[in-house]
């Protein structure tokens, strides 16, 4: 097996504690740390004391929308880079996709095929 250079951090931003749970174990399995937000707000208010190399973003959230806390987070001077974000959904909607991925989302991935992503988005290469 290939040696990692390093653990990611990785904040999981999503509404089901389902989901929370199985991406956690998920990312952690991959030798990763992962934090767990349920809503946007959270995520926005508590972000800033821990820095993140990747967001798992769900785009239908509680409060504030994924979009929203996307542009909200590479608009923030604290996230200087901004993390990489990758929104997670169940909507497979173009129009979204393409908003998403204009304001700074890596890449769109619909929750059906998010735990097969998962290995591939966490050993992405960083840009910058």
């Amino acid at each position: 097996m290939q040696e990692s250079t390093g653990a990611l951090s990785v904040a999981i931003v999503e509404d089901d504690p389902r989901i929370q749970q199985l991406l956690l174990a998920e990312i952690q399995d991959e030798g990763h740390n992962g934090v767990v937000y349920s809503s946007a707000e959270d995520f926005l208010d508590n972000a800033s004391a821990q820095k993140f190399d990747l967001v798992l973003l769900d785009l239908m959230l509680p409060g504030i929308d994924g979009l929203t806390c996307l542009k909200r987070l590479q608009q923030n001077d604290v996230f200087t880079p901004p993390p990489r974000v990758v929104i997670v959904t169940a909507l497979n909607d173009a129009e979204k996709k393409q908003e998403a991925l204009s304001n700074g989302a890596e890449d769109y991935v619909l929750k059906p095929d998010l735990f097969e992503r998962l290995p591939e988005l966490l050993h992405s290469p960083q840009t910058g």
